[in-house]
């Protein structure tokens, strides 16, 4: 019989796994990637710098999300909770490769922040399971609410240009907006504004940095 000891190692193991699994993350070609059948467009060398930025700010935001969510399954009240932030989870993973893909045509590389961004998300994902499903799902309801306002920004700014870029952020927005409604409906409550606010302070940190390196 394990103790609560070698479980809590079992668990620990697991998780670290996971995040080596989205750290080192290689585009998975034969997955369903948006506007996979279209050309690549033409772009100067400002727009190729540009676009790729933006996509590493989401590429990014996508690992944050994955270690929110493993955070929050990590220390989950109830087993349904669970699952349903672990199958989010798997569904933010394809977003991920989406990005990933779009920065390979691009022949630029992820942000080399990105360890420390898995990290920060674990630890908030955890602390918010700590409080109870409610409050975790409150993060889940703000973070989604803040990923597709920058994903509008995204959209808005590369335009027609990009239509491959575009597709793919157009999809990640809409699925975004399902998780917060998910969210919602398991029974999410509204942060305190100072949370939001500070959420929103890293955020803006989290696409400074990405966006450049």
């Amino acid at each position: 019989m394990k103790t609560a000891t070698e479980s809590l190692s079992n668990q620990l193991m697991i998780e670290f796994d996971r995040m080596l699994k989205v750290l080192n993350h290689v585009t998975d070609n034969n997955s369903s990637i948006p506007g996979s059948e279209l050309k690549n467009p033409v772009l100067d060398e400002q727009q190729i710098k540009h676009t790729a930025g933006l996509m590493r700010i989401n590429h990014t935001g996508e690992v944050c999300a994955q270690a929110l969510y493993n955070g929050q399954a990590l220390l989950a009240k109830d087993e349904a909770t669970r699952t349903h932030l672990l199958e989010a989870a798997k569904e933010e993973h394809d977003h991920l490769n989406w990005c990933q893909s779009r920065l390979d045509e691009l022949g630029e590389a992820a942000s080399i922040s990105n360890p420390f961004w898995y990290l920060h998300s674990f630890a908030i994902g955890s602390l918010a399971a700590f409080f109870g499903d409610k409050i975790s799902y409150g993060f889940v309801i703000e973070t989604e609410r803040q990923v597709e306002s920058h994903l509008q920004q995204h959209i808005d700014d590369i335009g027609s240009q990009d239509p491959k870029s575009l597709q793919i952020l157009q999809q990640m927005q809409l699925d975004e907006i399902r998780h917060g409604n998910d969210a919602k409906n398991a029974g999410g409550v509204e942060l305190p504004e100072p949370v939001k606010w500070v959420m929103t302070g890293m955020s803006k940190i989290m696409k400074f940095v990405s966006y450049r390196i």
